[in-house]
């Protein structure tokens, strides 16, 4: 199954990204893809609303994602994209949401790590999702986990998803820029990707504030196809099930794992 992954640089304005996200998307789909994943923030930059985040969030959220359904079955091809979701409160969740082909919602997932570090501090903003969520969902033959961003610094939750079945994981990030940030992002993706030995497809916004640098990496963290911090682009790959199979028979990290495996019983 094709996967494309697309880069640009969210607006404040939700429709003017749903217009980035529905051009994109038809190029993924021409470019043979059944999935297309975009990052964080694809709904609406927090940098770049002019009045009351909580309120614009209240109004955006159910715009995005009834517009993401229908870019999703007006082209044909599954969605994966990042937003603001109201919980009620003043602080949101920054949340994933996946449609299938059809425009059904697959599934949501709610960012666990939220970013407080390098002096930023995202939980003064955005709440939590629940510590144990474990997000996948199965399209075209394979099983996809979901990340946000910060996720990647903690191993533990790729393990799990890996452990899961997931053949692949998708990251929507708007990772910030500064000294080896670039550096820090391409190391993760690979450990996360070679690791687990699971495909990794991951989606950066790129602007003067964050690094872009999309990519989708094979199970032996081999980048297929990536970009640097071009301010838009897509980038497609072949992401199959064999090459999972194919990794793991010469290098079976996880049937070779002890670690949290209970001690067999004797007796």
């Amino acid at each position: 199954m094709k996967v494309s992954v697309g880069q640009f640089d969210p607006s404040g304005d939700v429709f003017e990204n749903l217009e980035t996200m529905d051009r994109l998307a038809g190029q993924a789909k021409a470019d043979g893809a059944g999935l297309v994943l975009f990052p964080e923030e694809s709904m609406v930059s927090i940098g770049k609303i002019k009045g009351d985040f909580a309120e614009q969030v209240a109004k955006d959220w159910s715009r995005f994602v009834q517009r993401l359904s229908f870019i999703a079955a007006g082209h044909g091809i599954a969605v994966v994209a990042g937003g603001y979701e109201p919980n009620g409160e003043d602080r949101p969740f920054n949340t994933v949401v996946a449609v299938d082909p059809k425009g059904a919602i697959l599934t949501t997932y709610r960012k666990i790590h939220l970013y407080d570090a390098f002096s930023f501090k995202e939980s003064s903003r955005i709440t939590a999702g629940p510590a144990d969520q474990r997000v996948t969902f199965e399209l075209g033959g394979l099983k996809f986990g979901i990340m946000t961003c910060y996720d990647i610094r903690f191993p533990e939750l790729a393990r799990d998803l890996a452990l899961e079945g997931v053949d692949a994981l998708l990251i929507g990030a708007a990772w910030y820029k500064g000294d080896r940030k670039v550096s820090h992002w391409r190391t993760l993706l690979a450990a996360r990707a070679v690791e687990n030995t699971v495909w990794v497809a991951a989606a950066g916004t790129s602007n003067e504030r964050t690094i872009g640098y999309s990519a989708i990496l094979d199970p032996m963290a081999q980048a297929v196809d990536y970009l640097e911090d071009e301010p838009e682009g897509l980038v497609t790959a072949d992401i199959t099930r064999q090459r999972v199979d194919e990794v793991r028979e010469f290098l079976p990290v996880l049937a070779n794992r002890r670690i949290g495996v209970p001690a067999p019983q004797e007796g």
